[in-house]
């Protein structure tokens, strides 16, 4: 699933590409692409047309288009294999094209919302205060926010009686962050995925929450992470990341640390990949 580089790398897209156009026509081709929206699929085309789109916005791995001229917004989740492209109009349908909006202008391109898995989609939601999609305003802010509040995240995560992998992927608590992301963090940190986190002191809690956003910044640069063709950007690219990747996927390959083969085992319906050698499990806990 896209994690927080992937979904900012599509936000970028729209706002360089749909921000300030105004909507023609909607056409949804299936009623799961707007599951969420659920008035259904006339009424969501219905309200959008007429409307001008403001400056993609994300929060975590949600990104929404603003309705200038409401209070409401469109908000998007790719899922498994969404991908929001912006392709000209006269280009052939792709074959799990799931909705299609037209814009009111001479510039030939249309927003299209392709889905192979329709586990992503499109839905319309009134603003929360902060402008956020209500639906969403439970979401924390995520480490690349400049508004993200270092010291806030490590008193909270040292108070979760949870373990550390866990903590992570808790979107109340830090948003954006996925199984990849993780393993990649917490490989960087050194730290065992079923380390408590209580057991981590503020300057550790810090260092893995650095390593974090370290991570996400160099997958932004390259564009994201991208194991086949169903995450791409805006402009049907595919991104590098996973050429870099040090823990996620690299079973029984030598860690680039210390040569020791890397594990994966099962964890919560995924995997967690890390060495070893250099992510020693806690003492507390059997070994895996």
């Amino acid at each position: 699933m896209p994690e927080l580089p992937e979904v900012e790398v599509v936000r970028r897209g729209l706002e360089r590409w749909v921000t300030g156009r105004t909507v023609a026509e909607v056409q949804v081709l299936h009623p799961r692409a707007v599951r969420r929206h659920l008035a259904g699929g006339e009424d969501f085309a219905v309200r959008l047309q007429g409307h001008r789109v403001g400056a993609a916005r994300r929060r975590g791995k949600y990104l929404w288009l603003p309705l200038e001229d409401t209070a409401a917004s469109v908000l998007g989740h790719l899922g498994m294999s969404g991908q929001l492209l912006v392709q000209p109009e006269t280009a052939p349908d792709e074959k799990h094209l799931r909705i299609r909006v037209r814009f009111d202008d001479s510039l030939g391109t249309e927003l299209r919302f392709v889905d192979q898995r329709t586990f992503g989609g499109l839905s319309l939601h009134d603003n929360a205060p902060d402008g956020l999609p209500d639906v969403i305003a439970h979401i924390a802010r995520d480490p690349l926010d400049p508004l993200f509040d270092d010291d806030a995240f490590c008193a909270a995560l040292r108070l979760r009686r949870t373990t550390v992998k866990r903590a992570l992927l808790d979107q109340s608590l830090i948003s954006g962050v996925g199984n990849i992301y993780a393993d990649e963090a917490l490989w960087r940190a050194r730290l065992h995925y079923d380390r408590p986190t209580a057991t981590l002191t503020r300057p550790r809690a810090k260092e893995l929450l650095g390593h974090a956003r370290d991570v996400m910044n160099a997958a932004l640069a390259v564009g994201g992470t991208s194991f086949d063709s169903l995450y791409v950007n805006v402009n049907g690219e595919s991104g590098y990341f996973e050429r870099s990747l040090d823990a996620y996927g690299r079973e029984d390959e030598p860690c680039r640390r210390c040569g020791t083969a890397m594990r994966r085992r099962p964890w919560m319906n995924r995997s967690s990949y890390f060495c070893p050698r250099c992510q020693r499990p806690p003492a507390t806990r059997r070994p895996s």
